[in-house]
Parts: structure tokens; sequence; C-alpha cells
């Protein structure tokens, strides 16, 4: 996650999501940065603004933490609702961090966790259309179907990010960083 000058604590970045062929997917907007390390970036945003690659603009409507690691396939987003924790899991390249951005290709895969703890694996068929259209290697294959797997443990596990302490820790630092603002 090293870039020339990294983000500090209660700084605000960008996020892009990119396709396999380098076009851009989509960008949110103001992202707080809640810790940064060799591998890792967590950060929260709420009512952030996204922009989709077609122009289309619309703001989240609940706070969100993020995840990101430096060696793992995917990225989380839990959002925190009034009817319990909700989860977004993009398969998804490592991501970097520039001057710009947080920037990552997103393969199409996402794993979604609902409240009650049900898991649902979506866009299979777009991953395969896109594996067609973008010829993805056989090895980019093995790696995300692996990293399935392994966010699939975290999630039964409730490791890292789908942990109760986990959210409270980072949800409270959020809001103790916003306050000073």
């Amino acid at each position: 996650m090293h870039q020339a000058k990294e983000p500090k604590e209660g700084d605000f970045i960008t996020i892009k999501s990119y396709k396999h062929d380098g076009s851009l997917h989509r960008t949110w907007r103001e992202t707080m940065v809640l810790k940064t390390s060799e591998n890792v970036l967590i950060g929260c945003n709420d009512h952030t603004l996204v922009t989709e690659s077609d122009g289309r603009r619309w703001v989240t409507r609940e706070p969100a933490l993020v995840y990101f690691h430096k060696h793992y396939w995917f990225n989380i987003i839990a959002m925190i609702r009034d009817n319990g924790i909700s989860y977004y899991c993009n398969l998804a390249s490592p991501a970097i961090l520039d001057r710009e951005a947080l920037k990552y290709i997103d393969y199409d895969l996402d794993v979604k966790v609902f409240p009650n703890g049900e898991k649902k694996l979506l866009d299979v068929d777009e991953y395969e259309d896109h594996g067609t259209k973008w010829n993805y290697s056989k090895d980019t294959d093995k790696i995300l179907k692996h990293n399935v797997l392994t966010l699939v443990d975290w999630i039964d596990n409730q490791k890292g990010p789908f942990s109760e302490e986990y959210i409270k820790i980072w949800y409270n630092r959020y809001l103790e960083l916003s306050r000073r603002m």
C-alpha cells in the first residue's frame, strides 16, 4: 500500500475500480483513511458520491467500512445498516495506492453477506462473459477461485472485517475522527 506520501489517519482518498481491459468502472469520492500499513488500508465513507463509468452519479446511503489488503484478491465493504451489517465483497486485484487514488481491477465476481449470515455468490455470468471477452488467464482464474475460498473461510470464521469487534473498533474510530472535523 505504499505511495510517495502515505495518507494519514483522518485523510480522505478517492477509490477507483477498473475493468480488466483498463477501462474505469466506478469512482468513490472521499473515503476517510482509518489505518494504513504495509499490507492493509482500512477506511470509512458515509453518503459518498459514486460515479459510474457511464457518468451516472449516486450517493451511498449508509456508513461503510472498506478493507483492502495488498496480498488478497478481494476487498470488503461492510455496510452498517439499521438491520445489521451487510457485506459486499469484490473479487479484485490487490489494490495499489498512488497520488491520485486507491486503485484495483474488479473481476466481476462478488460475495454478498446478509445480516443473518447468508452468503450469495453474484455475477458468475458476468465473470464468464468478461473472462472470454478480455481473455482472463488460467492463472488469474485460479487465483480468483482460490481467493473466493479464502473469503468464505474468513466469513465462516468471522475473521477480520467479519468480526463484530472489528466493526465496533473501526466504526467508533471513524465517529471519533469525524467529530474532530
